[in-house]
């Protein structure tokens, strides 16, 4: 199977649910341009997100779907939502969807958990998810152990459902190592910050194309709530003071609406510069349309070169 057949997309792409930035125009940007573009409901309340999924459905006539951060206050009132308006594919991170799983399938809904280990993926086959997104630690944001090397192939051989690779996933040469792996698609996230669509600020824009191959590091590890981000002030500052021993309150005025300062006002000091390890490969701001399309073209020719390698 691959995932453009499931998903009815033209390529087998899905965007990453990036909470502040995953917007109802940029989901509908990003389906028009042939992937599956995801209304991110991380960083909205319940009216905005009704409020997106609505821009989202007047902007496109492709395929769209939400991603529910389950560990959102409003998780409950938002799961509604997305039955309440039609929403045909569901995407969750950071937590189970059990509560859920049950009345979205009834309602035709495909769904598909993020998840970062065996474990949580073989329960999530267990309640009916129509596939999962295996998120290895390269990826940007909320990170689990386990690399998306390691991570894909052991979830494949252990589910019986499709398998859809994240983290770490810029270009068509790791496009074709997570299809090799035994996904039948990927998420994208890091990459398509340097979108001309992307909604962040041109600050944020910015500093994605300067960054280097070590320009990340993980916040958050200590407390166990990590967090990949871009090095800056904010960063080198909350980490220090992890592990000097700081509480986590006293380590929440780092992060308290870091993110919101980083994509709305483009503050690189100190706002949260979410971004995968892939970061230092992106080095112009290109349309969507144009990634999806050389993305994909370019792992084709890598498959096909293979043979001359072996």
């Amino acid at each position: 199977m691959k995932l453009q057949e499931m998903l009815g997309t033209k390529y087998p792409f899905i965007q990453g649910g990036m909470a502040n930035i995953a917007t109802g125009e940029f989901a509908a940007s990003v389906s028009n341009a042939g992937g599956l573009g995801l209304v991110g409901a991380g960083g909205m309340d319940v009216d905005m997100l009704r409020e997106n999924i609505r821009i989202c459905k007047s902007k496109t006539d492709k395929p769209f779907g939400v991603n529910l951060m389950l560990m959102h206050p409003q998780a409950a009132d938002m799961a509604q939502v997305i039955l309440e308006e039609g929403v045909k594919i569901v995407t969750t991170g950071a937590g189970s969807p059990s509560k859920y799983i049950d009345a979205w399938k009834e309602s035709g809904m495909m769904v598909i958990p993020v998840v970062s280990g065996v474990a949580l993926a073989k329960r999530m086959q267990k309640m009916g998810a129509d596939a999962v997104i295996a998120e290895g630690t390269e990826s940007g944001g909320h990170v689990g152990e386990m690399t998306t090397m390691t991570l894909v192939p052991q979830v494949v051989d252990a589910l019986d459902i499709p398998v859809i690779a994240a983290g770490g996933i810029a270009d068509g040469r790791q496009y074709a190592a997570a299809i090799a792996l035994g996904a039948i698609g990927a998420q994208l996230g890091t990459c398509l910050l340097a979108s001309n669509e992307c909604p962040i600020h041109e600050a944020y824009k910015a500093a994605v194309l300067k960054a280097k191959d070590n320009s990340t590091t993980v916040t958050g590890r200590i407390a166990g709530t990590p967090v990949r981000v871009i090095k800056n002030k904010m960063a080198r500052e909350y980490v220090m003071q992890e592990k000097k021993g700081a509480t986590v309150e006293e380590l929440e005025k780092y992060t308290l609406g870091s993110l919101r300062r980083s994509v709305f006002d483009g503050d690189t000091d100190t706002g949260s510069l979410m971004a995968g390890q892939a970061v230092g490969q992106l080095k112009e701001i290109r349309p969507l349309a144009d990634i999806f399309e050389d993305m994909y073209a370019e792992s084709q020719k890598v498959i096909a070169g293979l043979s001359d390698r072996i």
